[in-house]
């Protein structure tokens, strides 16, 4: 099995972040590859991706920790995977996310790499851009001035 890491600040409360991200049904927002995620009995996720051309369907884990702002996830099989995310309050408007990945599929390291790095940076875009459109929801919308 093969561990990858990545870790970036992003300018955004680490609170706003992990509300954001310990939703299940917005991994498909941030995972390009993952078309449908939906909660079932307690930690378990009903997943749909695409991974290189093939259409991957099954159950999966995805446990959140409110404590220590992290997740964790996995699923069992032929594309057996994990992975854990967790958040660093930096300040009020700042913190890093940190994710690694796990996992038995055959991959070119670098590929990977540049896979993980591509979802934490759409991440914190996609984050930080709903929380934007959040706000503005509350305060009456956008004013266009």
């Amino acid at each position: 099995m093969s561990d990858y890491r990545h870790a970036a600040e992003i300018d955004m409360p680490a609170s706003d972040l992990f509300a954001y991200l310990r939703e299940p049904r917005n991994l498909p927002r941030y995972f390009p590859q993952m078309s449908q995620v939906e909660p079932q009995s307690g930690d378990t996720v009903h997943v749909e991706a695409d991974v290189h051309g093939e259409h991957v369907e099954g159950d999966a884990w995805f446990k959140v920790d409110e404590e220590n702002r992290s997740l964790s996830w996995g699923a069992q099989g032929s594309h057996d995977y994990r992975g854990t995310l967790s958040i660093e309050d930096l300040g009020p408007n700042e913190c890093r996310l940190t994710v690694t990945l796990s996992s038995v599929r055959e991959a070119a390291d670098e590929e990977v790499r540049r896979g993980l790095e591509e979802t934490v940076a759409a991440l914190a875009h996609t984050a930080a851009a709903d929380s934007d459109v959040e706000a503005a929801e509350e305060q009456g919308g956008w004013t266009g001035r």
